[in-house]
């Protein structure tokens, strides 16, 4: 599941709202609540004023009615095409390549948001970022606790564990052979959670100073905007060279491991994770139903 982080700070873009809700089987009532989750979570970090509640809740609404019309079809388009894909082998390549589609929508779904962030960013005050520093404090220590409690052997053994039950959720029940390859991959896999732990934090301390930035200094809404920008970039491209280095091994890995994982899935597991993708695909094609009965959409 991915975890909010506070990198977009007025929009939780729709890989959130998939991850959180297509697993309970409650996508369709999760999606048409998501501008009031959204609104929910941010304020657990911020504590909006009188002043700044309307314009975020506003901002909300009409960002999730614009990424209704606009990308929920595109992202039914790529499940239904999906389901043709988990039926074949595919390759490393391929896999990576899916990422690289999703998140061209992703970075249309922010630049959509940036100018209404940058508003409500530009308002808040120094309590306020002080609010998301302590909440900040307090997601490290949670992250802490899950991540990092423990030897080094009782942390494989849960992510051994949380990967197979990932991958019986999208292809049912995994055989020995498959659970022992998962364990041989996870095993061997370059991911260091003390290495992404620190990215994590060098994260959060830009965006607060980035906030900081918005909030203090008067900038013009095409310099602040470019602020933003700037900060998302540095998201999708570390400074940290060691660190570019390191999530570009591991992306390759991971893409294999899928890829590896998938060559190995019985004609029954396939239409299991095809039947998954169908119903994503059915609940976003009837979250879009109101949308085209008003004429919105084609």
């Amino acid at each position: 599941m991915i975890k909010p982080s506070l990198k977009w700070p007025i929009v939780v873009v729709l890989a959130l709202v998939l991850s959180t809700f297509a697993g309970c089987s409650v996508m369709r009532l999760g999606y048409n609540q998501a501008d009031y989750l959204t609104y929910w979570w941010l304020d657990g970090f911020v504590d909006f004023n009188d002043a700044q509640k309307p314009r975020t809740r506003e901002a909300l609404t009409q960002w999730f009615a614009w990424h209704r019309r606009a990308h929920l079809p595109e992202y039914a388009n790529l499940l239904a095409h999906a389901q043709n894909l988990v039926v074949e082998d595919i390759t490393a390549e391929h896999t990576c390549g899916l990422w690289t589609e999703v998140r061209g929508y992703m970075d249309e779904a922010f630049e959509r948001a940036t100018p209404a962030t940058v508003e409500i960013a530009s308002t808040l005050t120094p309590q306020q970022i002080q609010n998301i520093e302590q909440r900040y404090a307090k997601s490290n220590k949670e992250f802490q606790d899950e991540n990092l409690r423990g030897d080094a052997s009782q942390r494989l053994k849960k992510s051994i564990k949380r990967t197979v039950e990932r991958a019986e959720f999208f292809y049912g029940d995994l055989d020995h052979t498959q659970q022992e390859l998962i364990t041989r991959l996870v095993t061997l896999s370059p991911y260091d959670v003390n290495i992404w732990n620190t990215e994590r934090q060098r994260r959060q301390q830009d965006f607060l100073q980035v906030l900081r930035q918005l909030s203090g200094n008067g900038l013009n809404q095409g310099k602040a905007q470019a602020a933003l920008r700037a900060y998302v970039e540095r998201i999708h491209r570390s400074p940290n060279d060691d660190y570019r280095k390191y999530t570009e091994r591991l992306s390759r890995y991971n893409c294999a491991f899928v890829a590896s994982l998938h060559s190995t899935a019985t004609a029954a597991q396939r239409k299991h994770a095809a039947k998954k993708f169908k119903g994503w695909e059915s609940d976003i094609r009837a979250l879009l139903s109101p949308v085209r009965a008003a004429g919105l959409i084609r």
